[in-house]
């Protein structure tokens, strides 16, 4: 509690001035524990039952918000947190009252939390709610006691990095097994032609590089384009890969320029389920960084999924190309070129 604040009431008990500080409805708290990770906590003052609102002796709005702002104790689990920040404003169609918002991030695997001010003076409301339930829990607080423990909602609490980290490892590499199947068919375009392992590698190390690039300047909104102008693309480039293979039976030295300026475009895809599945703020870059090596995984995965089905046994038979290569890549020419039309004139 501040001097100024504390001189006030001293001043006011010598004057015999009323006190008004116990009156119900001074101050009222509103917590909201949003999704993001983030918990945003208003303490709302009527200036008209401010203490010592009598016999024109008042304490100043400022000091009375700033004694219960430096008062006020969030804590989660018992451990008090940190506000990080702190603004005074108006409530619109409330001309008397004050809101004094106390903003943070909630803390990794907590549970349960509480809210105490000992400068708030007699009994104040505390409403407790979490983003996404539409219940609002109310408690009737005694000035200085701790309110009563409030449970919270999983999807409110953040993730520890560690579990943020294996989380979007996870979706990175199930945005490619199972769900991927149009990156699988270019992964296996770039293994068809290239009768080592070594060139393959090769290619899929360009096209990582070049779809981390993109993946990661989309995600940052330095480049942007249309998913209907990406997702046609991203068919086209396995309709390539795939007739390149039909029609030529070695690797070119222009292959991985190809499959990097194609990676950049795959890149675009990724970050456009990124986007839908959102990035936590305070974890931005592990989150990026793992969903992109997931994504790897996921490549290698089937990388070595053909290599042992199809490469290690058969890649040294007189009849590998003929009976393998081109059938495969015809196929899956055929389903690229079904997904460029698909895309361009019925998207979803």
């Amino acid at each position: 509690m501040s001097r100024r604040f504390l001189a006030s009431l001293c001043l006011a008990a010598a004057l015999g001035l009323p006190l008004l500080a116990h009156e119900l409805g001074l101050v009222q708290v509103e917590t909201m524990f949003q999704k993001d990770g983030t918990y945003i906590v208003d303490l709302l003052v009527d200036r008209e039952h401010l203490p010592l609102q009598a016999k024109g002796m008042a304490v100043p709005p400022d000091v009375f918000l700033r004694s219960i702002e430096k008062s006020a104790v969030i804590a989660f689990d018992g451990k008090p947190a940190a506000h990080e920040n702190v603004a005074v404003s108006a409530v619109e169609g409330k001309p008397n009252v004050t809101r004094l918002r106390l903003t943070g991030r909630t803390p990794p695997s907590v549970s349960r939390f509480t809210f105490a001010d000992d400068a708030i003076m007699g009994y104040f409301v505390l409403k407790l709610q979490s983003e996404g339930r539409s219940g609002t829990v109310t408690q009737w607080i005694d000035g200085g006691k701790t309110s009563t423990a409030f449970p919270l909602d999983r999807a409110v609490v953040p993730l520890t990095r560690w579990q943020i980290v294996m989380l979007y490892l996870r979706l990175g590499f199930t945005h490619i097994l199972p769900r991927g199947l149009d990156h699988v068919l270019f992964v296996l375009g770039i293994f068809l032609l290239a009768v080592d392992l070594k060139p393959v590698l090769w290619q899929v190390s360009a096209f990582t590089l070049a779809h981390t690039i993109t993946l990661a300047l989309t995600v940052y909104g330095v480049v942007s384009l249309s998913p209907r102008v990406v997702e046609p693309l991203i068919a086209l480039s396995i309709v390539y890969v795939a007739v390149e293979n039909v029609f030529t039976s070695k690797l070119h030295a222009w292959r991985p320029v190809v499959v990097f300026c194609f990676g950049l475009l795959h890149g675009m895809g990724f970050a456009g389920v990124l986007t839908e599945i959102g990035l936590p703020r305070s974890e931005f870059i592990p989150a990026l960084l793992s969903f992109n090596a997931g994504v790897e995984c996921g490549q290698l995965t089937v990388i070595l999924a053909a290599f042992l089905l199809f490469g290690l046994p058969f890649r040294r038979k007189p009849w590998y190309r003929q009976r393998i290569v081109i059938p495969g890549s015809l196929i899956i020419a055929a389903i690229g070129l079904y997904w460029s039309i698909q895309r361009v004139f019925f998207p979803s």
